[in-house]
């Protein structure tokens, strides 16, 4: 962070004419680090995220969030089941767009680690569901973007061409994409309102005793618009266990028709992801990004088992492999949803990934590999069932293990109590809780 937490507070009493700040923090959820932000604490309780731009390309997006949260309307907020930030108001810091919100508080999950069944998955799909049942009038409305499903056709074609041409897209994408933006079938679709990419971060969770984790708010709304629901649910390729479950959710709670094609162009999308990421560092004459693109559509070829994007329900080993880097593709290439500057949650990558457990779950990664390339061969086997099973209870055990060493050597006062910041203790909730819910689903 550039600037102190004290010195952007100072934006909240610009922005908030006659709020008394008594207290300031930084953001234990650093995000992407594209924003300088703080956390602000107001004499009467309330807690505010400041953030702040420091070029164009940010400052563009700070602005679209400020649009996009002052066109929620009370009547568009009562429509949702969860909460969305409160617009504050906005300022200036020095030459920089400072945007200050509301402040929500709870703990995010990373793609991977969703679990599913009951509780986070479903609850994940019902959100999103919500989210494409606000009437478009919210939308247009505000003057924010509006798209038709020949629309996000035509972009995504021209987006395909654009990619190709630089040569550094293998043939077998290029046709695959071009075959499936060509079939007519993929895009007999309602638009609706839509984040614009969500992502597994983007959801904000409380620990409900009896449903387990449960969506209570939902951040980053600089790309709310008008398109294809599709969108919303590329992230899901990076989410293997819960995807299943957050689509079966979703579908419950939609307020349309079916749109059977709903899973094959949320592919396509977490796909052309890549493609957007290339063109960018083509756009920008930057090598290093065009060489890191060209080697991730490389590897995604490379784990098709199909040029045909309509039979990709199968999971291949090589394809989830590739889509698993879609976590490097930045927010500025690929429109990634941000989620470091609203919402003092912690930082997933610390809560969930540790290198020092590597080398003990490498075997759990093997069995989970097998689990997965049964299901993609089509084989039906008793054995499949006990595979998952055995799966699921190593790495329960495993994860018991983790927090039991990580709780032995975490350090103690000298009356014997544990030493522990309020985050450590959020991490350590929210770990619990999660958890807990992956191991009764098992049961």
């Amino acid at each position: 962070m550039g600037r102190s937490p004290f010195t952007l507070a100072a934006a909240v009493t610009a922005a908030l004419p006659g709020a008394e700040v008594t207290g300031a923090r930084v953001l234990s959820a650093d995000g992407d680090g594209r924003f300088d932000s703080a956390v602000a604490t107001l004499a009467d309780g309330r807690e505010l995220a400041i953030r702040v731009a420091d070029d164009d390309e940010t400052s563009r997006e700070l602005a679209a969030e400020a649009l996009a949260l002052r066109a929620l309307t009370a009547g568009a907020r009562a429509m949702l089941p969860f909460s969305a930030p409160e617009y504050i108001g906005e300022t200036r810091l020095a030459d920089a767009h400072a945007l200050v919100t509301e402040l929500l508080p709870g703990f995010q999950i990373e793609a991977a680690m969703v679990p599913a069944g009951r509780g986070a998955a479903e609850s994940m799909g019902a959100a999103i569901a919500a989210v494409h049942a606000l009437p478009t009038s919210v939308v247009r409305g505000a003057g924010l973007t509006t798209r038709s499903a020949q629309e996000s056709r035509d972009e995504l074609a021209r987006l395909v061409d654009t990619a190709a041409s630089t040569g550094r897209v293998p043939a077998r994408l290029t046709v695959r994409w071009r075959d499936a933006i060509a079939d007519d079938d993929l895009w007999r679709f309602e638009s609706t309102v839509v984040l614009g990419g969500v992502q597994s971060t983007s959801f904000i969770f409380r620990d409900d005793p009896d449903l387990g984790p449960e969506v209570t708010g939902l951040i980053g709304w600089h790309s709310l618009a008008v398109g294809d629901p599709a969108i919303d649910l590329s992230w899901l390729s990076t989410a293997p266990d819960a995807a299943d479950d957050v689509h079966a959710s979703y579908a419950r709670a939609a307020d349309r028709g079916p749109d059977a094609a709903l899973e094959v162009r949320a592919r396509l999308l977490a796909e052309l992801e890549f493609a957007r990421w290339l063109v960018h560092g083509d756009s920008l004459h930057r090598p290093d990004i065009v060489d890191d693109a060209a080697a991730l559509l490389e590897a995604l070829a490379e784990g098709l088992h199909s040029d045909d994007l309509g039979v990709i329900a199968s999971r291949n080993e090589g394809v989830e492999s590739a889509l698993d880097a879609l976590d490097r593709v930045p927010a500025s290439a690929a429109s990634r949803v941000d989620t470091s500057m609203q919402t003092d949650a912690y930082n997933p990558n610390d809560l969930w990934h540790d290198d020092s457990d590597a080398q003990s779950t490498s075997d759990l990664s093997d069995t989970a590999d097998a689990a997965r390339r049964l299901e993609v061969g089509g084989v039906e086997t008793e054995d499949l069932s006990g595979v998952r099973d055995q799966l699921s209870e190593d790495l329960d055990a495993e994860r018991r293990t983790t927090d039991d060493a990580r709780h032995a050597h975490a350090p103690e006062k000298a009356d014997g109590s544990d030493e522990g910041s309020p985050e450590d203790e959020a991490q350590r909730a929210a770990r619990a809780a999660l958890q807990r819910w992956k191991s009764s689903d098992s049961e």
